[in-house]
């Protein structure tokens, strides 16, 4: 190992210091939108599992916050097109970058971070690093769009639902541990197993992330709750509330769905789903993909890594 072992913490306020004092495009006004909703806050998930793997395969985490960042900005990109796509007005409690720059520039924004981030990637990183976030990105479109198909679809089903979120969510996470582990210098072991904790862990994720919605407040999930709901979209609480409910519940989501004005509903209808069982379900869920995630990490070497990596499934206990 080449540096002394950063604690969980730490690597949070590297990433932070590195963001920053180093962050900078060729363009101004991306930069400038880009280090906006890097100032909005956020828990950097997905840099500290690339950090994290890097040092659990017995990397020095310091010499990687370039890779780390762009797992961020990747993300990042993802969101401005998100709050295109979803017309949202906030995220994380600040106006969606669309609000203060448009749509046009919103979308031209989340295209250039893309390239900007895979021009670093392709003359700075070994195969497979550059394919593996090539491949990724192809995902996260995909399963954007596999989540608009299925807007409304009552019949999408609990695996239905788990493509859309390996995808659109997973297939970051997955990357991340796994780009981190092949920098850290990890047997092939070694980065299978972390690319299978990434991607469980991030289907957990998803699902914490669909459970906030309905139970959270606005200030912790950073925008309106129940928005998913509003969107119209097909998430854990509400598949599973449909396997277990009758008939008159379909209906009441029937009708709810079908709304134009219904944002008065919105706490009725995740009453509904309580109702039927379907938040209890998705914490069960929750904890067995958590369960997985935590057993992927089996064939690491014991150490506060390994600890900090299952310590964040475990987070997602709720």
């Amino acid at each position: 190992m080449h540096g002394a072992l950063e604690s969980e913490s730490n690597l949070y306020a590297l990433v932070e210091a590195f963001f920053a004092s180093s962050f900078s495009t060729d363009n101004a006004i991306i930069t400038e939108a880009v280090k906006r909703m890097l100032a909005a806050g956020g828990k950097r998930l997905r840099p500290r599992v690339t950090l994290l793997s890097a040092q659990a395969c017995g990397g020095d985490a310091a010499e990687h916050l370039h890779l780390a960042a762009y797992m961020e900005l990747i993300h990042v990109a993802t969101l401005i097109h998100d709050d295109v796509v979803d017309n949202a007005k906030t995220r994380r409690g600040v106006n969606a970058t669309a609000i203060d720059y448009g749509n046009r520039v919103s979308v031209l924004a989340g295209d250039y971070l893309f390239a900007w981030i895979f021009k670093n990637v392709t003359a700075n990183y070994p195969h497979p690093v550059p394919n593996i976030l090539s491949s990724t990105l192809a995902d996260i479109c995909d399963g954007e769009v596999l989540q608009l198909r299925a807007l409304g679809n009552f019949d999408l089903g609990v695996n239905g639902y788990v493509e859309v979120a390996r995808k659109k969510t997973a297939s970051l996470f997955a990357a991340s541990a796994q780009c981190g582990a092949i920098m850290g210098g990890g047997s092939s072991e070694e980065i299978a197993a972390l690319h299978a904790f990434g991607e469980l862990y991030g289907i957990a994720f998803q699902m914490n992330d669909d459970l906030l919605d309905m139970t959270a407040d606005e200030l912790t999930v950073g925008k309106p709750v129940g928005n998913d709901l509003t969107e119209r979209k097909m998430t854990i609480p509400l598949i599973l509330a449909l396997e277990r409910g009758d008939r008159n519940f379909r209906s009441t989501i029937e009708r709810f769905y079908a709304g134009s004005e219904n944002g008065a509903m919105i706490g009725s209808t995740i009453r509904a789903i309580d109702g039927q069982g379907g938040l209890e379900a998705t914490r069960e869920r929750i904890g067995e993909y958590v369960v997985r995630a935590k057993a992927a990490l089996q064939p690491l070497r014991e150490g506060v890594s390994k600890e900090s990596l299952a310590n964040l499934a475990d987070a997602l206990l709720v």
